[in-house]
């Protein structure tokens, strides 16, 4: 007997996530009893959530609260065909035994393959010289560049994506610094990286790269100081999140370096507001929050959850269920909107008190 589903999750996510031959093996399994609903239709009509036993979802997904899970009583397993799901869970789904599982593992791979290319990329400063090149209409030194042999790479978190990123380094002859607080001498070496703490690592990579989630203690966790330490001509990355980094600051330096480069596909807002400076200052590069999956890359989300429906109804272990435990410290511990308001305020007062760090004479008010 199929189990009685529902898919709940934006449209472009459904079509992208969930293609004919992704459905097609759900249906084998499951009798989707409803057409797709989006999280705001299902508030309108909760009576289709009473026979649902397993939820297929993706971004745009509904939030897991205690209203929601009444109205679903039935419900054993959420299927989320996206990354991180902070905004989904909450301390209901574990009180009541709801199993999720989460595709970011997926996710990661995108990203990965994002900031390896931007890494080798900037390793020959190619950001830099094709601009000086365009600049001077003339071809600048190359051997300013390090170069990807023997240089040094920072990674600021060793999660999922930091650790996919990771395989794919080793193919290189690359120095690796970590800053993990949660990664030990033994985990390090098993990784072949070398545990720093966060200013050495701004001080000492050639390539900074951001892969820390967003959490109460991470928002504001790159500030304008921790930039100018950076060492002439280097680059950091951003492919984690916007409000981890104080922004004003990050323009204060980028401003004042013109050396360094700034490759961010995440901003705070996105997209920034038309009279940014992101847009403007030379030494940034923004791309439109790419680096995860799109296009094609999407499929392999929804193939991901239904390898995880097949496991789930043979009685399985899940390979990629989240628990509580794993969303302590993770992009997958819950958020509220109260949360989001009071990071962005004391984020404004760190920026506002932000004046002069070594090598930058421009405070944020003169940009």
């Amino acid at each position: 007997m199929r189990l009685k589903g529902l898919y709940i999750l934006d449209g472009d996510a459904y079509d992208l996530v969930y293609g004919p031959d992704e459905r097609a093996a759900i249906g084998r399994l499951v009798d989707v009893y409803a057409p797709r609903q989006t999280r705001h239709s299902i508030l309108e009509n909760p009576k289709l959530l009473e026979p649902a036993e397993v939820i297929f979802s993706g971004w745009g997904a509904p939030a897991l609260t205690d209203g929601f899970l009444d109205a679903a009583p039935n419900l054993k397993a959420f299927f989320y065909g996206g990354g991180a799901l902070g905004t989904v869970l909450s301390p209901a789904v574990w009180e009541r035994g709801v199993v999720v599982t989460s595709a970011i593992v997926a996710n990661s791979i995108p990203v990965a393959e994002y900031t390896l290319a931007t890494i080798l990329f900037s390793l020959k400063q190619g950001w830099q010289l094709a601009r000086q090149t365009r600049e001077r209409r003339a071809f600048p030194d190359r051997n300013v560049a390090p170069g990807c042999y023997g240089s040094t790479v920072g990674l600021i978190s060793l999660g999922v994506i930091a650790r996919t990123l990771l395989k794919l380094l080793t193919a290189y002859d690359l120095k690796v610094l970590a800053y993990d607080p949660f990664l030990t001498p033994a985990e390090a070496d098993e990784l072949g990286v070398e545990r720093v703490e966060l200013a050495e690592l701004f001080r000492r990579s050639d390539v900074v790269s951001l892969h820390t989630p967003l959490l109460p203690e991470t928002s504001g966790l790159i500030t304008g100081e921790l930039l100018a330490q950076m060492k002439s001509g280097a680059t950091f990355i951003n492919t984690a999140r916007g409000e981890i980094v104080v922004e004003p600051e990050m323009l204060a330096v980028a401003a004042a370096r013109r050396d360094l480069q700034f490759v961010l596909d995440v901003t705070d807002p996105e997209p920034p507001a038309a009279d940014s400076p992101l847009y403007t200052l030379p030494n940034i590069v923004l791309t439109p929050h790419i680096a995860g999956s799109v296009g094609s890359e999407c499929r392999r989300m929804g193939r991901y959850m239904v390898q995880e429906l097949e496991r789930f109804v043979s009685g399985r272990p899940l390979q990629w269920a989240v628990s509580r435990d794993d969303a302590q410290n993770t992009s997958h511990q819950p958020v509220s909107d109260n949360h989001h308001k009071n990071n962005k305020q004391s984020t404004f007062v760190r920026s506002a008190a932000f004046a002069a760090v070594p090598g930058v004479r421009i405070s944020v008010q003169e940009i």
